[in-house]
């Protein structure tokens, strides 16, 4: 009898999109809108992750009314990058967003290599067709 997965990894998206922290704001926000993600994780020349640009980044940008088109992702990132394990609950998870204000957790595996991404949209999904609640 096959093992169930660990919630986290079951809810988690896999295929993790980066960007450098010298890439555009704009390209950055390009490959958010075609990806259709909210975040991105940034990583350094070795690909080890650095900061999370998400779309709370983008909203201060675009806030700025600048429209720099030189302004760059590491202006605006955020530089801690909090982690959950990929075997942890999402009740975990779902204290972690909340201890540290945060709406996406990179998910690791062995090795603490990033294998996913958790979202305070999987889980509110997740959460509205496990309680029964009709949503409407």
């Amino acid at each position: 009898m096959a093992q169930a997965r660990p919630p986290v990894e079951r809810l988690m998206t896999t295929g993790i999109l980066t960007v450098s922290a010298d890439s555009t704001v704009q390209d950055a926000a390009s490959t958010m809108l075609v990806e259709g993600v909210g975040s991105l994780v940034v990583v350094d020349e070795r690909d080890e992750p650095v900061g999370m640009f998400t779309n709370t980044d983008l909203a201060e940008f675009v806030s700025e009314g600048d429209r720099n088109a030189d302004a760059r992702v590491s202006q605006y990132m955020s530089n801690a990058v909090f982690t959950i394990g990929v075997g942890s609950s999402l009740r975990e998870a779902a204290a972690k967003m909340i201890r540290h204000d945060v709406h996406h957790l990179p998910v690791v595996g062995d090795g603490d290599r990033i294998v996913g991404m958790l979202s305070t949209m999987d889980l509110t999904t997740h959460y509205s067709y496990t309680t029964g609640s009709d949503v409407e």
